[in-house]
């Protein structure tokens, strides 16, 4: 499977039966999948489609979907109030009868009062409705198959990227594995060397067996072999993911947090400039790993 991105934006046109519309769909990074829908006011019923739709084919990310709709003007129907009209009439009877020298109302005057005559759209049929609503999920479809598109070629230079930094780190571990400082014969060297000024400086009076016994913890406790064997499995596993791609952003997170820790035990446990550099060479790399990372889904 590819890798993806969670960025992206994708746009998709259409038209039928004299409405033309627009999808827009934006997406970028989230911790899980938020789908966000704006549509115009009538077409509410499409949401749960919508939503359906984008959860089949994305894993994470913040996505908004985006719909303008825009319908021919069409000729309005007038329909006659007749609740309205009935209330007018009884107004102008009432008035009558109490003022007999009025003239009758004409009835221009009465048709022409608010609320008689309406203007109505036609109401659509609901064959007309379902094919719309039909063309315009259509329509979505092809957006959202061009978001994919572009969140995989995304995801595939950020996957080159973090490949370049995996093979960085796998460099720096092994060469952190052959420094001279790390050969047991260096280190039992320095280690004698220690104890030998301790033992100068004390006049002879500390116990050389006690201080051997100490060098022998201090030399366990900053023995590196570990971290560099768990460094090498962190990288094969960042590797494997790699190559089986799909949705492992979580997982590589979770990796780099794990490549940070192995990091910074090193640098607590170095007792050697050299491998202090590379301690933090590799929390360097680390920390540029974890930004590509997140940008994936």
């Amino acid at each position: 499977m590819a890798l993806a991105s969670m960025t992206g934006f994708a746009r998709a046109q259409g038209d039928t039966d004299g409405a033309r519309w627009t999808w827009e769909l934006r997406s970028v990074n989230g911790k899980g999948l938020d789908i966000r829908v704006r549509i115009p006011a009538g077409l509410e019923g499409l949401e749960p489609k919508i939503k359906e739709r984008c959860t089949k084919i994305l894993k994470r990310g913040n996505v908004t979907v985006g719909l303008s709709l825009n319908r021919d003007q069409t000729d309005a129907i007038v329909t006659v109030n007749e609740a309205v009209l009935e209330s007018v009439l009884g107004a102008t009877e009432l008035l009558r009868q109490r003022m007999p020298e009025l003239a009758p109302p004409s009835i221009d005057g009465i048709l022409a009062q608010k609320g008689v005559f309406e203007l109505k759209e036609p109401e659509e049929d609901a064959s007309s409705r379902e094919a719309l609503h039909a063309a315009l999920l259509t329509s979505l479809d092809a957006a959202l198959l061009d978001l994919v598109d572009m969140r995989h070629t995304e995801g595939r230079a950020i996957g080159g990227v973090i490949k370049g930094q995996v093979d960085t780190i796998a460099g720096l571990t092994r060469t952190a594995e052959d420094l001279p400082a790390r050969q047991p014969s260096a280190i039992k060297a320095r280690l004698e060397e220690q104890v030998a000024e301790l033992l100068d400086a004390s006049s002879g009076q500390l116990d050389p067996q006690r201080l051997h016994q100490e060098a022998v913890i201090l030399a366990t406790r900053a023995d590196i072999r570990e971290e560099l064997d768990r460094l090498h499995a962190h990288v094969d596993a960042v590797r494997d993911l790699l190559n089986a791609g799909g949705a492992i952003g979580r997982r590589l997170d979770f990796l780099a947090q794990e490549f940070n820790r192995e990091a910074n035990t090193l640098c607590s446990k170095s007792n050697d400039v050299a491998l202090t550099a590379i301690g933090l060479d590799l929390k360097a790399v680390i920390d540029q790993m974890r930004e590509q990372v997140q940008n994936l889904e």
